[in-house]
């Protein structure tokens, strides 16, 4: 998927992002869309696959949590951010800048 619309993205519903070689995480919450690298700096767990609450992601393999609006390690095991990226919404247009 390499193309994103707004009203697509289920609030709460990772999506995985294939773009500029990387894999990337995407999630609508409420009216805004975050994105971030799609592997868990844990393990190799795709995080895509996990579950959102609120403005956090929750990796599916360890538990760990992430801050999606700024990448932070929330939780044990993981202890590293992730990679952020800036998102911009245009008639109903997602676009992730690499």
């Amino acid at each position: 998927m390499s193309d994103l619309l707004f009203d697509q993205l289920e609030s709460g519903k990772p999506v995985k992002l294939e773009k500029a070689g990387k894999t990337i995480c995407v999630t609508r919450v409420g009216d805004e869309v975050f994105a971030i690298d799609d592997t868990c700096t844990h393990s190799e767990a795709s995080l895509s696959e996990g579950d959102v609450t609120d403005f956090k992601i929750e990796c599916w393999l360890h538990g760990a949590e992430f801050d999606l609006r700024t990448g932070e390690a929330i939780t044990l095991p993981a202890n590293i951010a992730l990679e952020t990226y800036p998102v911009r919404i245009e008639a109903n247009r997602v676009t992730v800048e690499i």
